[in-house]
C-alpha cells in the first residue's frame, strides 16, 4: 500500500490556480497532472463529498443536498452528521477489504460521525441548556478530542461559519490532520479545507483575492508534511463559486399562491411544512420543492417554472428528494425566506442557526451589528443570561457568490490534481463517481 492524502479545497477551480496567487498549489499542479471534474447535481458539499467517497450518484447514496424534508416526521433537516445516512460502501470499507492493515483518517469531511473510519475529527458544538453554543469537536478515538484541543485550542467554530469566518478554522483543521498523521500514521487521510467556500460566498469569486494566498500557505504546509513521507497526494475541490446578484424567494412565491402554511408563534411566523400544500427547501442554487398533495404537482411546477430567476426544473430519483428539483439561473440563488414582513420573521432568522432554519442561509456570513453590540451580547451570555445573538441581517442581496448548478465553463468548476499523473490515464476530465476508484488506485496501484 502507498500512503495517500486527499486535500479537499472547497471552491478551488483551475482558473484560480496561478503562480502569482497560489504559488505552492501551482507548483504542485505543474509537477503532476490536473483534470477537471464533472458536476454533481446538486453541487453542494454533502452531496459531492458523498459521491466522491462512495462512487455513487445522489440518487444512489441518498444525500440529495445539505438538507432535505423528512416526510415521516414532517421536519426539514440540515447538516446532520451520522455516516449511517450515506448509503453504500465508503472508500475505506473497500480498501480495508483489500488489505486488513489499511487505515483511514477523516478530518472534517462531512458525515464523519459513527462511520467505520479508523480516525475521525469533525466539528461538534456543545449546546448547554442556557442557550449557549460552545465550540467543540467529536473524534474517534474519543481521547483524540482532548489531545487536539489541548494542543491546538478549541475548534474555532465561529471562524468556521458565521460573520467571523476566517482562515483560522482551515488552519486548525490542517494542523489537526498533521497531528493525526504524526500520531497514527493512517494509510489514507481525508482533509477538508473550507476557506474559499465561505469567503467567496461573501465577496464573490475573485482571482486576486488575498484569501487565495492564505489557502495556498495552508496547503503548502500539508504538501510538505506528506511529500517528506513520499506519500501520494490528491488535491481536489467540490465545485466552483459563481458570482450571483439575484436572490429568489421561492417560498414567498408559493405562499402568495396559497400553498404555504404558516404558524404564528409569539407574534412571529414559522413555516409549518407538514401542513403546507407545497414548500421549498432552499440549498444555494438548488431548491427541493415538496408537494404534500400529489394532485397539485402540475400546478406547483407551473408556478415555479414561471418564477423569475428559475432556469429549469428536474428530478432526483430518491425518496429524500423533492417532488420538483429547481435550478437557478447562473447569477441567481434561492433563499429560504417565507415571511412577507421582516417584523414577522422568526426569531432564528437574525441568528446563526443552521439546524433550525428550513433552508441554507448564506446571509449568516454577514452581521448588521457593531462590534460593541456583539461584545455586549456575548458578555450577557457569559454572565448566565439567556440572550439571542440576533446580529444577522435579512438582506439577501448581500450574498455575492453561490453554487449548486453546473458551471458554463469547466475551468470554473471542480478539479482534481494528483502527484501521480500516470494514474489519470491521460484523462483531462473525470466523472465525480470516478474519484473513489482513483483514491483506491493511489493506495494500491504500483
Amino acid at each position: 500500500m502507498h500512503k495517500t492524502v486527499i486535500i479537499n479545497c472547497v471552491g478551488l477551480t483551475p482558473r484560480l490556480i496561478t503562480p502569482q496567487h497560489t504559488p505552492r498549489i501551482d507548483a504542485f499542479v505543474r509537477a503532476g497532472k490536473l483534470a477537471t471534474v464533472g458536476p454533481v447535481l446538486p453541487a453542494v458539499t454533502c452531496s459531492v463529498q458523498s459521491t466522491y467517497l462512495t462512487g455513487k450518484w445522489p440518487s444512489e447514496h441518498g444525500i440529495v443536498g445539505n438538507g432535505w424534508y423528512d416526510r415521516t416526521d414532517c421536519e426539514i433537516k440540515f447538516w446532520k452528521q451520522s455516516n449511517k445516512l450515506v448509503a453504500g460502501e465508503k472508500v475505506w470499507d473497500i480498501a480495508r477489504q483489500r488489505d486488513a492493515k489499511f487505515t483511514c483518517a477523516n478530518v472534517c469531511w462531512w458525515y464523519a460521525m459513527y462511520s467505520s473510519c479508523d480516525y475521525t475529527v469533525t466539528p461538534r458544538p456543545m449546546y448547554p441548556a442556557d442557550g449557549r453554543k460552545i465550540p467543540d469537536c467529536w473524534t474517534n478515538p474519543p481521547s483524540l478530542r482532548d489531545a487536539l484541543q489541548r494542543d491546538l485550542g478549541p475548534f474555532p467554530l465561529f471562524h468556521f461559519w458565521g460573520p467571523a469566518t476566517s482562515i483560522a478554522s482551515t488552519r486548525w483543521i490542517a494542523d489537526a490532520a498533521i497531528r493525526v498523521d504524526d500520531d497514527y500514521d493512517p494509510t489514507l487521510t481525508l482533509i477538508y479545507l473550507p476557506h474559499l467556500d465561505y469567503v467567496f460566498q461573501r465577496r464573490g469569486p475573485v482571482v486576486d483575492a488575498p484569501d487565495l494566498a492564505e489557502l495556498d500557505a495552508v496547503v503548502g504546509d500539508l504538501l510538505e508534511q506528506w511529500s517528506c513521507q513520499k506519500a501520494r497526494i490528491i488535491l481536489l475541490s467540490e465545485y466552483g463559486i459563481a458570482p450571483v446578484s439575484k436572490p429568489i424567494h421561492l417560498n414567498r412565491v408559493l405562499r402568495e399562491n396559497g400553498l404555504l402554511a404558516i404558524r404564528e408563534e409569539l407574534g412571529r411566523e414559522t413555516l409549518d411544512a407538514g401542513a403546507s400544500k407545497a414548500f421549498a427547501v432552499a440549498d444555494h442554487q438548488v431548491a427541493h420543492v415538496y408537494v404534500n398533495d400529489p394532485a397539485l404537482v402540475g400546478k406547483v411546477r407551473a408556478i415555479v417554472e414561471s418564477t423569475p430567476g428559475v432556469a429549469s426544473v428536474t428530478h432526483i430519483d430518491h425518496p429524500r428528494a423533492g417532488d420538483l428539483v429547481v435550478l437557478a439561473e447562473p447569477n441567481a440563488w434561492f433563499t429560504y425566506y417565507y415571511w412577507l414582513d421582516d417584523a414577522r420573521a422568526p426569531d432564528y432568522a437574525r441568528t446563526v442557526d443552521i439546524h433550525r432554519k428550513p433552508g441554507y442561509d448564506p446571509v449568516e456570513l454577514f452581521t448588521s451589528a457593531s462590534k460593541l453590540t456583539i461584545a455586549t451580547k456575548l458578555l450577557t451570555r457569559k454572565l448566565g443570561f439567556r440572550a439571542p445573538l440576533d446580529v444577522i441581517p435579512l438582506d439577501a442581496t448581500l450574498v455575492k457568490g453561490s453554487h449548486g448548478v453546473p458551471p458554463a465553463d469547466p475551468l470554473d468548476g471542480a478539479m482534481l490534481a494528483t502527484s501521480e499523473g500516470d494514474l489519470l490515464g491521460g484523462r483531462d476530465t473525470i466523472e465525480p463517481t470516478d474519484a473513489m476508484n482513483l483514491m483506491l488506485r493511489h493506495v494500491f496501484d504500483a
